[in-house]
């Protein structure tokens, strides 16, 4: 009788031990909100995909059960629960989950949550170059969560592509140096991938760094999996050093165009043929080597061939085949394979993306089942309706806005929550998700909340009351000043109600741009110059209203969301006087005054509002340069703690990469400005170093009465060498007015860009 219960014993902690598939949900509430671990229960049940019930639980007192028919469903019920009833969210400048109420309050009748499409997507391919180049695993978890939190269930997993990609290489007969003379930098691999680009400026990639993103992408898969979410991996693409074909002379391989300005030995990446026996080669080799290392965990791969290149030929035939040999080995590696491709292509080369060459291309992966299209700019240039649904293939409602990670604010909050419902229950639609899509992941949080929550709404969401309610959250303060809602009011009936198609994405403010006598002002396109409202009755107003809420509660003023949204509305309106003053600096050029003297005091306003810029941004963590530059360098630091060490060549490698994608995204500014960022550190030292050279110039010519003496390509190789002494820069090394951490009071110095600049 021992024997027997010693026996169930261990056959009870076995069973107790045994993986459930929900125990990623439960790891996040441990993480995030560890006084209610023991609060929260979560059941799969069967029912329609992706739907969740919140309710009492039954039998414990200030228990939540969350019944799911999947993990995310589940992640999403919770967060249905924390942000209705809970009252506190997370967010990209951290969770706040954890000030959930110690006694829970209670559901009453039960809350019923379902998606309206299969998937919710994230991330562009350079999002992982423009946002995540540098991250370690805590900032991924945090995001991670976010993802999970918002019902996200098919994110993009491009990490690590290159340490795959190499063994890839070196079995059919490349050597190092061959491989390396085609992989790009740490802050440029996405244009790598995409085939734009191939080797790099500033040094060679490091086998340090592929090998230390292969083992930050074992951790980021496994924790997408446990959170309910379907990864999708990279693929083998077709893109080849050109010294392949001294390996395999018969091989099918054709010079790609070249890309953005860049010299040939940048660009012009070799395409491998999908009609090669190669292709599929080594497409086997590449997706059983990422089986190996992952598991198998997804069956969606991302795979993108014209990224900004068109194919050799616009004959149909042609088209279809290199689809429909893509396609084929893919399921030749995995037959289960789903070809998920950005549809960016389509919009940025469409003159030569015709419909019948669209339906051709995709007509090569013939069940509309097995490839997924991402509408990449659905909010402001759409190509499903155009396309008549990617000719039946499965498609999805995407939020591009964020370019190059560009902070102006902007956005379209009535045509986030209409046209996916629009376009989800129009005529014959093969939409099969929502998603956001944006280059670079910063500010306007609140345009890329909504869309995730309009997911799971059948119905438009009511803007008005979606900010009320946002805002509470955000703002965790009781009482909440009413002030702090109005602001955001504000901006959302102002800022955020933007309905001209040309300028509907994050406005680049002119002040990160080359200097010029003209062509700065006023740009449209999806790097608009042009502010499409009136400051004075939308920034202006809502940073009044900010200061007036945090001199009325003073934990408010504590809120590191508050303190972030204080800086970036009062950073906002800084970045729209200076067109102002630019302006007023042009006119004087254009004047026939001939004093140097009247365009220098014209011109000492732009660099007031860059020092002013620099001081403000400094007082939070999410403006700083510094805090990309030590991203970027700690990937050359080993060891803990005190015995840490660095390897400063290493280190120095990375900051280059990591200044020169801000600034000339190039070796000679190739795509100059495209990644431009209002950080402290970046503005006080770069922006304001170009503007005051450019103005110093200006006075020079104005000088000798005659501004035809402008020399424009003379002043720009100025700048360009002003860019590329600040891309030489070493932090080690800092020099007088570099910002290291945080230093200042956001609320006096908001206070005094209000009294200054109002």
């Amino acid at each position: 009788m021992r024997g027997l219960l010693v026996l169930l014993t261990a056959v009870s902690a076995v069973l107790a031990a045994k993986p459930s598939p929900l125990d990623g949900v439960t790891a996040l509430v441990k993480r995030r909100i560890p006084k209610h671990a023991n609060n929260f229960t979560f059941q799969l049940v069967e029912g329609t995909p992706d739907s969740f019930t919140v309710s009492d639980s039954k039998g414990q007192k200030g228990g939540i059960t969350v019944q799911c028919t999947t993990v995310s469903a589940c992640s999403r019920g919770l967060y249905t629960y924390l942000t209705e009833f809970g009252g506190v969210d997370i967010w990209w400048t951290g969770s706040r989950l954890d000030q959930l109420p110690t006694r829970l309050p209670s559901v009453g009748s039960p809350v019923n949550g379902s998606s309206i499409v299969p998937w919710r997507y994230h991330f562009n391919t350079v999002t992982f170059s423009y946002t995540t180049a540098f991250w370690g695993f805590d900032k991924w978890e945090l995001l991670l969560d976010w993802l999970a939190l918002r019902g996200v269930n098919l994110p993009l997993a491009w990490v690590g592509n290159e340490y795959i990609l190499i063994q890839v290489f070196k079995e059919v007969g490349l050597s190092d140096a061959e491989i390396n003379s085609f992989l790009s930098g740490p802050a440029f691999q996405s244009w790598n991938r995409f085939g734009n680009i191939q080797g790099s400026w500033g040094g060679a990639l490091p086998m340090q760094w592929v090998e230390d993103q292969f083992d930050l992408q074992k951790q980021l898969v496994q924790r997408m999996v446990e959170l309910g979410m379907t990864p999708v991996l990279p693929s083998f693409t077709g893109f080849v050093p050109a010294t392949l074909q001294n390996h395999f002379p018969n091989a099918s391989i054709a010079i790609g165009s070249s890309w953005s300005g860049f010299p040939t030995s940048l660009t012009n990446d070799s395409f491998l043929s999908p009609s090669d026996p190669l292709f599929s080669q080594l497409q086997a080799s590449f997706i059983s080597k990422q089986m190996k290392a992952y598991g198998n965990v997804s069956h969606i791969y991302t795979l993108d061939q014209y990224n900004e290149n068109n194919p050799a030929s616009g004959d149909l035939d042609y088209l279809r085949n290199v689809t429909a040999g893509t396609f084929e080995s893919l399921r030749a590696a995995d037959p289960q394979a789903v070809w998920l491709m950005q549809g960016w292509l389509f919009f940025s080369s469409e003159s030569f993306w015709t419909n019948e060459r669209v339906e051709a291309y995709l007509g090569g992966v013939p069940n509309p089942q097995d490839m997924i299209v991402l509408d990449l700019y659905s909010e402001a240039q759409p190509q499903w309706n155009r396309t008549n649904n990617y000719f039946g293939k499965q498609w999805v409602w995407c939020e591009l806005h964020g370019y190059g990670g560009n902070m102006g604010f902007e956005g379209n909050l009535e045509e986030l929550t209409q046209a996916p419902l629009a376009a989800l229950n129009s005529p014959n639609s093969t939409m099969t998700g929502m998603g956001l899509t944006m280059e670079g992941q910063e500010g306007n949080e609140l345009v890329y909340d909504i869309l995730l929550d309009q997911a799971w709404s059948s119905t438009p969401l009511n803007t008005t009351s979606y900010v009320e309610k946002w805002v509470a959250r955000r703002y965790i303060a009781d009482p909440l000043p009413a002030a702090a809602t109005h602001a955001w009011s504000t901006l959302a009936t102002t800022v955020y109600a933007n309905q001209d198609p040309n300028s509907q994405a994050s406005i680049k403010s002119i002040l990160e741009l080359a200097p010029a006598t003209s062509g700065l002002v006023n740009r449209t396109g999806h790097h608009p110059t042009l502010v499409p409202y009136d400051t004075d009755t939308s920034v202006l107003p809502a940073l009044q209203l900010l200061l007036q809420a945090s001199n009325a509660s003073q934990s408010l003023r504590s809120s590191p969301e508050f303190q972030n949204d204080l800086v970036d509305v009062a950073r906002q309106l800084l970045a729209n006087r200076f067109i102002d003053a630019y302006q007023g600096l042009i006119a004087v050029w254009n004047s026939s005054i001939t004093s140097d003297h009247a365009v220098r005091i014209a011109g000492q306003p732009l660099l007031n509002i860059l020092s002013d810029m620099d001081a403000l941004l400094a007082t939070n963590e999410n403006f700083l340069l510094s805090t990309w530059i030590q991203d970027a360098r700690q990937w050359a630091t080993v060891g803990p703690g005190r015995l840490a060490r660095t390897n400063q060549t290493y280190a120095a490698y990375l900051e280059y990469n990591a200044r020169n994608q801000l600034t000339l995204w190039g070796p000679d500014g190739e795509i100059n400005d495209y990644a431009s960022k209002q950080w402290a550190g970046l503005v006080g030292q770069y922006y304001k170093q170009r503007w005051a050279t450019w103005i110093d110039y200006l006075a020079s010519v104005k000088q000798t009465g005659s501004i035809a003496a402008y020399n424009a390509t003379l002043i720009s190789q100025t700048l360009i060498e002003v860019g590329k002494t600040f891309d030489a820069q070493i932090w080690g090394n800092k020099t007088r007015g570099e910002t290291w951490g945080t230093t200042g009071d956001a609320v006096k110095l908001a206070q005094g860009v209000l009294d200054t600049w109002a």
